[in-house]
């Protein structure tokens, strides 16, 4: 069974230390920025949206536990009072593909809807197809797509 959990401190700080660097990662992948400048500027953007790391006001950090095992997280924030945004989602490599990607978007709908919430945003970097296909499945629906060609 798929269950949400609030983040406690320490498994926040596990999380962010492999959260900055995937988010530089994602960013050189996605030729955003350079690999220079990747941790640096992921690290600037934690800290914007997470001053106070997981008692951020507004931010929701969840560990996604299937039975008694930490398989993922979530991070959910309030944009306005009726509308959230997912910054994070990642479930562990060896429980992907298993429909427990799906559950736990599923468990977080219903948290936001208990936090007042009645939209969810969220960004999927264009080379993902897996988590777009994922994303489309359950509903989403793209609002903007920005495409680049090297030349």
């Amino acid at each position: 069974m798929i269950t949400l959990h609030v983040m406690n401190y320490d498994e926040f700080q596990k999380y962010i230390t492999v959260a900055i660097e995937e988010y530089a990662k994602e960013k050189v992948i996605s030729g955003n920025w350079s690999e220079e400048e990747s941790m640096s500027r992921s690290k600037e953007e934690f800290e914007h949206l997470l001053p106070n790391g997981v008692k951020t006001e507004n931010h929701y950090l969840y560990s996604i536990y299937l039975d008694n095992q930490s398989i993922g997280i979530i991070w959910i924030a309030r944009k306005t009072s009726e509308e959230g945004f997912i910054y994070d989602f990642s479930i562990l490599e060896k429980y992907r593909g298993q429909g427990y990607g799906e559950k736990a978007m599923k468990q977080i709908e219903v948290e936001a809807k208990n936090l007042g919430m009645k939209k969810i945003g969220l960004h999927v970097f264009g080379h993902n197809h897996i988590a777009r296909a994922l994303y489309e499945k359950i509903g989403f629906q793209p609002t903007n797509i920005v495409m680049q060609k090297e030349i």
